[in-house]
């Protein structure tokens, strides 16, 4: 008989659980969505109830396929989206709705502790940002604050989750080092920051390792007492799930959004406050950055700048991106649609294209799109090596490497050799790995290194690779030569 452990990522717009063999094997899978609001400016939040009853149907979906494949399940483990935040009551139940990683309220609290206490990130290892819970929570307190008061706990989606499959409030270290709350060295809350946040140490859920192995008592199909792993949070485990967990071989992903992650030996952080640093294990940490315009960006094109092209363009908007060459002629986008993240940490910043003239088509405002979300990457790149860590392998995931143009690219813009590994891709697979090692199923995690093969290799081209190159510098500086005007546009539009 297989056996098998249900790996479950819950993320932002839907929470997927699939039955894993020690091999990668896939057994069963489920999978259900739900809808990311936007009910006032900034905001995007999830009803926890959705995500919760979601998550306990995908997991139910999964298990039953195991079955019928006659696989012994050994257990579950979980991999949740970063930065959540809502407020419980003393019975678990929510009093808001849950603030997501795109969740930009708090933008002036993030502002005003990236003035006033930048030595935070360097403890945390959060950046200063409104997705950190930091900044959620000093914005709760001044906006929403009868929630505030009456919350007995707040939580992020994978401690929800966890309490409705356990009866456990509990968050892992992984979970909690997105947080801005958690000392990284001591892996501890931190007292400053939790003076910061106005709350105690009381109101936040339980500190476990991502082994923490809990009793499941929730109706999924599953015998009560199956254990579930606490599991840790999806970037680190998105590394885990492509192989890239050895010290110098980075995980780069480009879907809606993007990320580029390292996994280094100890805790590490940007005295220029780049990069993020996150645990995964002991002797294991991801040191990386997150961009929030990814495949959007392409989406947005189409629907701005192709609508003639139907409601899936993407294969056209690239065909006319291929008959441009590298560099645009000149143009450049700043891709910042929804803000951004890495590596400035600023919620400021709008898109905008640079250098647009005459001479210019929709080819070429396509391309440059697509390369400006790759220059956010490559600075992200920069930022980590700068921080003082080796990367010499890179590991490319996410829609984007349906095509081949958009593979091109990423490899030209980076100039370094793209890997692109073979089936199963992201998070859950990485907390299937971590749950099997939880469990006893396989000696270490390591194992993820060797087991995960490479499909495809792409190679810069090195005059390509040039050009963007000498573009970079003027790509990144644009961010502080507009940073004024992002300003001044953010107290003119009452939408922001």
């Amino acid at each position: 008989m297989t056996q098998v452990v249900i790996g479950v990522d819950v993320g932002t717009m839907s929470a997927k659980a699939t039955a894993f063999d020690v091999d990668g094997g896939e057994h069963g899978h489920g999978e259900h969505g739900y809808e990311l609001a936007d009910p006032q400016p900034g905001a995007a939040v999830l009803d926890p109830g959705e995500v919760v009853d979601a998550t306990l149907r995908a997991i139910a979906d999964a298990a039953a396929q195991a079955r019928r494949a006659r696989c012994e399940i050994a257990g579950l483990a979980m991999s949740a989206a970063m930065h959540g935040l809502t407020a419980l009551d003393a019975g678990g139940r929510p009093l808001t709705p849950l603030m997501t990683w795109a969740d930009t309220r708090a933008i002036e609290e993030a502002e005003r502790l990236r003035a006033e206490h930048p030595d935070l990130h360097a403890r945390t290892g959060t950046p200063l940002h409104p997705m950190a819970p930091l900044a959620k929570l000093r914005w709760l307190r001044a906006h929403e604050p009868a929630a505030f008061r009456d919350a007995a706990c707040f939580a992020g989606v994978k401690a929800l989750v966890l309490h409705a499959l356990t009866g456990e409030l509990v968050t892992d270290h992984s979970m909690a080092s997105g947080t801005g709350l958690l000392a990284l060295r001591e892996l501890d809350w931190d007292p400053e920051a939790l003076e910061l946040a106005g709350i105690e140490a009381g109101r936040l859920p339980r500190l476990v390792p991502a082994t923490e192995v809990l009793e499941l008592t929730a109706d999924v199909g599953l015998p009560a007492g199956t254990p579930v792993v606490a599991g840790a949070a999806d970037g680190p485990l998105a590394n885990l799930g492509v192989g890239a967990v050895r010290p110098g071989v980075a995980a780069c992903s480009i879907g809606t959004s993007g990320a580029l992650r390292v996994m280094v030996e100890a805790p590490a952080t940007d005295p220029a406050g780049r990069v993020f640093c996150y645990a995964l294990t002991p002797g294991r940490w991801a040191v990386g950055g997150a961009i929030n315009n990814g495949g959007v960006v392409l989406q947005w094109a189409g629907e701005a700048l192709a609508p003639d092209l139907g409601e899936h363009p993407e294969r056209e908007l690239l065909a006319l991106a291929g008959e441009v060459p590298p560099g645009s002629e000149g143009l450049i986008m700043l891709p910042y649609l929804l803000s951004e993240r890495a590596p400035h940490w600023s919620a400021l910043p709008r898109g905008a294209y640079v250098g647009l003239t005459r001479g210019h088509g929709r080819g070429h405002l396509i391309r440059a799109a697509v390369e400006g979300v790759c220059q956010q990457l490559a600075l992200v790149l920069a930022s980590v090596r700068e921080a003082g860590n080796e990367v010499r392998e890179i590991r490319a995931t996410g829609g984007f490497a349906r095509s081949d143009l958009w593979r091109q690219i990423l490899a030209d813009v980076l100039g370094m050799e793209v890997g692109f590994p073979a089936g199963h891709e992201g998070s859950g697979f990485g907390a299937a790995l971590l749950g099997m090692e939880a469990l006893g199923v396989i000696d270490s995690i390591e194992r993820a290194a060797d087991l995960v093969a490479i499909e495809d290799r792409v190679e810069p081209d090195p005059a390509a690779a040039e050009t963007y190159a000498e573009l970079r510098p003027v790509f990144d500086g644009l961010f502080d030569a507009l940073a004024p005007a992002f300003r001044r546009l953010r107290r003119l539009d009452p939408g922001a």
